[in-house]
């Protein structure tokens, strides 16, 4: 490989590079700025109120027009195990910098 086209394909590879790494860190920064709200949904999760919107739902009480994606008995809790499973991965790649 001729040495013009070596650096046009390593100026290629640095631009599809340099692209990638600023979608993680604008996902990453979107993410830390949603850490209260996902805070807020675990504590929904955990302390009741789910449980209590769900028996509500099941019961009929809840209008069947509204949207309700949040009572999946699966959804919110896999939901939550992902984002603690990121948030686990950026404290490891913290730790390494």
């Amino acid at each position: 490989m001729d040495q013009i086209k070596r650096i046009e394909k390593m100026e290629a590879v640095m631009n599809r590079v340099a692209a990638s790494v600023r979608k993680c860190q604008d996902a990453l920064s979107e993410f830390a700025a949603l850490e209260d709200e996902i805070d807020e949904l675990n504590t929904y999760y955990m302390d009741g109120g789910w449980r209590e919107d769900y028996e509500a739902d099941e019961a009929g009480k809840i209008p069947k027009t509204m949207k309700r994606g949040i009572l999946s008995q699966d959804t919110l809790f896999d939901l939550l195990e992902e984002t603690d499973r990121l948030q686990n991965a950026i404290r490891i790649l913290d730790e390494d910098e």
